[in-house]
């Protein structure tokens, strides 16, 4: 990196890159079991998943952000939070906690914090770091499209380990026309199924675009009600309180604290010695994954 260059900080939504290694594996009755029965399907996806993205992206930084647990302040504000999700598969369950350890032998660093999602320490980081480097995100989840600033990419999963989805500011602003982080208040008017949050009952995507396109915000609907129409303005009326709550839902969290240095994030090499780890682990679809990417030092 040459010294007037800013670094580059690859962020990892680690539960995304690992729920789609286990489903794009076990669907076919893949789990390829270490030498204690335990799958591994899922870890030794997340790591090949991760490794191809620091060789199509380059970083030279990398951060891995994880889901905590269930609960979250949202479902504090919300019962209904992610209650239509299914429990997670046996075979998944154990790699939870193997997919941390797996992240931390490669010398990548893992954060998590109790009580808030992945999103939330994902936008942290942003926040945390705007100005001082470029960033690049992988998910899957669109709701990240609200963090897009100058020098920040979305790169959203699109097809195995190496097709990605790239969204900047500007792409953003052109496709939809509106601000990222009026995203929010459209999710607000939509709710989101994945997430198990309503919206506004009868207002979908195409409405929900239009309002914020004319009136800018939640705030700025409400003060226009006049000027909907009889059947619309109805529906925000009847639906105002879970609007409201959406609303709240929708928006990640981008003020913690990120109690870390560029530091503790530079990449480490990929050598002898880790892959001597992987080798013990039994990961050795990792090892033969990083010999074609031809990473070893």
């Amino acid at each position: 990196m040459n010294t007037n260059e800013q670094p580059h900080i690859l962020i990892i939504d680690g539960m995304a890159l690992l729920f789609r290694s286990f489903f794009a594996t076990s669907a076919m009755g893949h789990f390829f079991p270490n030498d204690d029965g335990v799958p591994t399907n899922g870890v030794q996806g997340f790591l090949r998943h991760t490794m191809t993205a620091a060789s199509i992206f380059k970083p030279t930084h990398l951060a891995v952000c994880w889901d905590m647990g269930a609960h979250t302040f949202r479902n504090d504000l919300y019962d209904g939070y992610k209650a239509n999700r299914p429990a997670p598969p046996e075979e998944l369950v154990p790699q939870f906690d193997m997919v941390r350890e797996a992240s931390a032998l490669m010398g990548w660093k893992n954060y998590g914090e109790k009580g808030m999602e992945a999103d939330d320490l994902i936008g942290s980081m942003i926040t945390h770091w705007e100005g001082k480097a470029e960033i690049t995100v992988v998910s899957g989840d669109r709701d990240l499209l609200q963090l897009l600033r100058p020098g920040v990419n979305i790169a959203l999963i699109k097809k195995g380990y190496s097709e990605y989805d790239i969204y900047t500011e500007a792409r953003f602003h052109e496709e939809y026309g509106i601000t990222p982080l009026q995203y929010i208040d459209k999710k607000a008017f939509t709710g989101d199924a994945a997430d198990g949050y309503p919206g506004v009952k009868g207002i979908g995507p195409k409405t929900a675009l239009m309002f914020i396109k004319k009136y800018g915000s939640v705030d700025g609907v409400l003060g226009a009600l006049d000027e909907l129409t009889p059947a619309r303005r109805k529906r925000v009326e009847e639906g105002m309180e879970m609007l409201k709550l959406s609303r709240k839902l929708a928006e990640i969290h981008c003020h913690l604290d990120v109690d870390t240095s560029l530091e503790e994030i530079t990449i480490p090499a990929y050598d002898e010695q880790t892959e001597q780890t992987l080798e013990q682990q039994g990961y050795s679809l990792v090892i033969r994954h990083a010999n074609s990417l031809g990473v070893k030092n």
